[in-house]
Formats: structure tokens, C-alpha cells, sequence
């Protein structure tokens, strides 16, 4: 079984509600699942007007959270066809985390909602993967990230079809964390290191398990 993250920061409440769909799909797939959301750290990037779903109930995530989670999903509203200042600033606090291979092998995700049909959601997916893959994380998910189209008047809902891919990602992620986690345990999957040193005669030295060698 595993265990996974859907992280999210949202305003208008679509990102909010992709985030509790792809949390479906993966408690499909019998993983346990904890949604929490990115505090909020700088100002409202988006105008005043009625919102979608303007109060969410998701605790708050901390940095010293993520370990404990085989896969993490992570959603971010567009910003200019880029994840938001929060997510990202959030995902900097993880670099001492990274430093350390914490996310090594560990299933990632991502997920985002624009305010326009060419808000850039493709873009914003990556990178926040870029961001993933950086840490040495495995990314799945289908050819496109889930997404919902943003309405900063509050008309719009999220469609059916927004909600079952979705669904289909969050249950794709919590199968793919499974087979790389194994039965009974949690976190990421184990990768043995292999090293690099210069040896005395300035000849580069691979350090590497005996099964590799």
C-alpha cells in the first residue's frame, strides 16, 4: 500500500478541487492519501470578485512532512505559464531534503489550473516536474497533467471530464508508487549509490555496489 501527498496551492478553489479528484483516484488504487495545501506567503496575485470555492479545510503542509510519503502530487495555479510563487517557494525549503536523496525514488506528480484556454497549463505541469526531476524523483502521469480552466467570476465549475483525468492520475500515481515502494513499506524506493573520486593518478575512481560491477 502506499502512502501519497497531494500538495496544492489555490485562490479561486480549482486547483482545490483537481486536488481532491486525483486524491480520489488514487485512494481507488488503495493508497492512503493526505491532501494539504501550500501556505500562503505573499500577497493575492489575482483579482477581488466572487470565487469558485474561496475556503478550503486542507490542513497546511510542512517541509518536514514529505518524507514520509511514497508520492507526492503537486498543484500549483498558472502563473504566466508557470507554477505560483507560493508553490515554488515552498518547494525551495525542500532543498536541504534533496541535498540529502530524501526524494530519491519517491513518485511524483503535478497538476494546475489556468484562467484562459492558452493560460499555459502544459507549461506550468512542467515545471513543477522540472522541479520534481531535480530532486531525483520519478514522474508519471498521462501525456498532459490534470486541469481545470479557472473562472475568477465563479461560473465556470470544474467539467466531468476535468474531474476523471483527474482521477485517472491520482490512481495511475498510487499504483506506479506501489510497484516501486513494495509491499509493506513506505517511502522512497531504495537506490544503493554509486560514487565518483579521483584517485591518485587524477583517474576518475566509480564506487558502485558488487552487484552493479
Amino acid at each position: 500500500m502506499s502512502k501519497v501527498l497531494v500538495l496544492y496551492y489555490s485562490e479561486f478553489g480549482y486547483v482545490a478541487i483537481v486536488a481532491h479528484a486525483i486524491a480520489d483516484g488514487a485512494r481507488s488504487a488503495g493508497a492512503v492519501v493526505d491532501i494539504k495545501r501550500v501556505p500562503k506567503t505573499a500577497p493575492t496575485t489575482t483579482p477581488d470578485g466572487p470565487q469558485f470555492n474561496p475556503v478550503h479545510d486542507d490542513p497546511y503542509a510542512a517541509i518536514e512532512d514529505l518524507p514520509n510519503y511514497d508520492a507526492i502530487i503537486v498543484g500549483s495555479p498558472t502563473r504566466f505559464g508557470r507554477l505560483s510563487s507560493q508553490v515554488a517557494g515552498f518547494l525551495d525549503q525542500a532543498a536541504e531534503l534533496a541535498s540529502r536523496g530524501i526524494f530519491k525514488g519517491k513518485v511524483g506528480g503535478a497538476f494546475s489550473s489556468p484562467a484562459s484556454l492558452n493560460g499555459g497549463h502544459e507549461a506550468t505541469s512542467m515545471s513543477i516536474l522540472t522541479n520534481l526531476l531535480h530532486f531525483g524523483m520519478i514522474v508519471a502521469g498521462p501525456p498532459y497533467c490534470a486541469t481545470a480552466l479557472a473562472d475568477d467570476s465563479g461560473q465556470r465549475h470544474p467539467s466531468a471530464l476535468d474531474l476523471e483525468g483527474a482521477r485517472q492520475q491520482g490512481k495511475l500515481i498510487a499504483q506506479t508508487a506501489a510497484k516501486l515502494s513494495g509491499p509493506g513499506k513506505s517511502g522512497a524506493a531504495h537506490f544503493e549509490p554509486i560514487t565518483a573520486s579521483v584517485g591518485a593518478t587524477n583517474e576518475i575512481v566509480i564506487t558502485a555496489p558488487a552487484h552493479l560491477m
